[in-house]
């Protein structure tokens, strides 16, 4: 009667367990819900366990029908658990092994398993039994008990050797309790063959239970693990966009490159008559609104993987308000509208902050204004309070466009969200604007509200402060910008041999026509096999402009060859289309001496003309 005790504190256990586990919130996939099969089949071989105890006890004929019955039944729990415990191993192994691919073919397996349930069932009814007492132990005798004995056997066979065949992905941490479990319960059998009154069985098998949820089927644990799965999916998946960009960026910027280079050196021309130079500037204004887009992805892009920096430096105020306005008068084309602007003349001339975001927010907003309005005006004011060394920027930029309705509202700085379009299909953007616009705000600690009424306009208002220069700073920032102001002018490179190395023949020709204001000698050349060639031959140079994204020897590829030459220092600049944020950083720690990114900015040019052939 011992055994009888065993199951019953089983049960008492199991019954626990199985609140805890159907209570507890956990990831639902293939192996947990098999294994919620085995708790529930475990109950189910318990009870009938129990019953037939209690059923002996108080008297019932053990060879009556029932108690027959009962007990067949509880043979046939031993093979069901034996073969659902079979296909959580098989399920945990190949969903390790090939992934959720495998699932498919784990269903198919279940019409398997549920046709073998049943035949094994009937057979283990139909099949005589008898029942004879032994030292007030009940045991079972028969064609069934033998049946039953044979088909779990075979049972424990098939895992054995699955689990055999499978070692590999069993023996891990995770695993390696199914290759245990597997030796215990063949001791837990043998154990039962020689000590029929000792009946342990149910009390392993609910042990074996146990240790499967706390060594693989742990809710806490599996949610940790998809969780790392998810982060890991994430982090590729960001990879692969990151990829992404850097070659759109790249396929973009390379074709911009010759078409604001020309157009700016047709700009240049004296002999073009003034429709045509009237056509290149729209030319240039097409460029650097297609060069917008471009830039606005990767902002969003470097936001969401928080690579987005605010970098504070010193600037001058009125300079960034004109530029603005002359930007935004640009933008206006022939449509009829009013432009009015302002700024508070308390505004201290020297603010320090990061000049470019504060630009690039407030011009924003005048896009976005001179998009949305076909009539009417757009005014654009900055107002002040100063406190301190601190000046707070009040932006305002009202237009008599569209306007947004109020529900739309709180939509406005959604990515990708283009309100009001309805009304003018024509409208071009990608709608990361505002987006871009409220994080840039809010990373420089300031505010951003909107106001509008649907038909009739909208007011937008940036609240930031920004910190006021003084003293010998301010003295230091005059000085500079003087010098600035000078350093304008072109060097006379004559005499200087430059080398440009790019795979593009247009971007040559681009680079050529940049490069000869300064009077030096250009060579140009389309691959880093020819630029090893013609160092390697003796060929003296003052500067080479290496583009990176070459075929068949990159730009990072042939600066290695070139760095292995003897005696070999010249100043070597990264010529690249890939502009996505940390390139730069990325470019002058790989050891290039500078950068520069297309399209080419003349004012960066200059500088790098100046630093290394002055």
């Amino acid at each position: 009667m011992m055994g009888a005790y065993f199951s019953i504190c089983s049960l008492v256990f199991l019954l626990i367990f199985i609140v805890v586990f159907f209570l507890k919130r956990k990831v639902e996939n293939i192996d947990t819900k098999i294994y919620g099969v085995i708790l529930i089949v475990t109950l189910i071989g318990i009870i009938f366990d129990v019953l037939c105890f209690v059923l002996y006890k108080f008297g019932f004929d053990y060879n009556n029908f029932i108690y027959k019955t009962m007990a067949k039944l509880e043979f046939t729990y031993y093979f069901v658990w034996l073969i659902s415990y079979w296909y959580y191993m098989i399920s945990n192994i190949y969903l390790k092994k090939i992934g959720e691919s495998f699932l498919n073919k784990l269903k198919s397996i279940e019409k398997t398993i549920i046709l073998l349930i049943i035949v094994s069932t009937i057979l283990s009814i139909v099949l005589p039994c008898e029942f004879i007492v032994d030292n007030n132990s009940i045991i079972p005798t028969g064609l069934s008990v033998s049946f039953s004995s044979i088909i779990d056997g075979l049972m424990i066979v098939v895992i054995f050797i699955s689990a055999i065949i499978n070692s590999k992905y069993i023996f891990n941490k995770k695993l390696v309790s199914l290759f245990i479990l597997i030796f215990a319960m063949i001791f837990g059998i043998t154990i039962q063959q020689f000590y029929p009154d000792l009946y342990i069985l149910n009390f392993l098998i609910t042990i074996v239970d146990m240790v499967l949820y706390f060594t693989i089927e742990n809710p806490d644990v599996k949610m940790i693990e998809m969780l790392n799965e998810a982060k890991d999916q994430a982090n590729r998946a960001n990879n692969a966009k990151s990829e992404f960009l850097s070659s759109m960026s790249h396929e973009i910027r390379t074709p911009l490159n010759a078409i604001v280079g020309f157009s700016n050196g047709l700009i240049e021309n004296d002999k073009l008559d003034s429709e045509s130079k009237e056509d290149v500037n729209n030319i240039i204004m097409a460029s650097d609104a297609l060069l917008e887009l471009v830039n606005g992805i990767l902002d969003i892009s470097k936001i969401e993987a928080g690579k987005l920096e605010i970098i504070d430096t010193y600037y001058s105020f009125p300079k960034i308000f004109d530029e603005l306005v002359l930007l935004t008068k640009a933008r206006l084309g022939e449509k009829p509208l009013e432009f009015k602007y302002s700024y508070d003349k308390s505004i201290p001339e020297y603010l320090y902050g990061d000049a470019a975001r504060v630009k690039q927010v407030i011009l924003n907003l005048l896009t976005n204004s001179v998009k949305y309005t076909n009539s009417g005006f757009i005014d654009f004011r900055i107002h002040s309070i100063i406190k301190g060394d601190i000046v707070r920027l009040i932006i305002s930029v009202e237009d008599s466009g569209i306007g947004i309705k109020k529900e739309n509202i709180d939509k406005l700085f959604g990515r990708f969200e283009r309100l009001g379009v309805e009304k003018d299909t024509t409208v071009e953007g990608t709608g990361l604007g505002l987006a871009i616009t409220k994080k840039l705000v809010e990373m420089m600690g300031g505010k951003i509200v909107v106001q509008s009424v649907y038909g009739k306009g909208s007011l937008f208002t940036i609240s930031l402060d920004q910190k006021i220069v003084t003293g010998e700073e301010l003295e230091k920032l005059k000085k500079e910008e003087n010098s600035k102001e000078e350093s304008a002018t072109l060097i006379d490179a004559t005499g200087k041999k430059v080398l440009v190395v790019d795979d593009n023949n247009l971007n040559l020709k681009v680079a050529e026509r940049l490069l000869g204001a300064y009077k030096c000698n250009i060579e140009c050349i389309t691959s880093g096999f020819e630029c090893i060639e013609k160092i390697t031959s003796g060929e003296k140079y003052d500067l080479i402009l290496l583009d990176d994204m070459m075929p068949k020897m990159s730009g990072k590829e042939t600066f290695d060859k070139l760095k292995e030459i003897p005696e070999f220092s010249t100043p070597i600049v990264a010529l690249t289309a890939n502009a996505i944020s940390g390139m730069k950083e990325e470019y002058l720690k790989y050891g290039f001496n500078d950068y520069l990114s297309k399209p080419i900015e003349k004012a960066e040019l200059n500088r790098v003309m100046k630093k290394y052939l002055r």
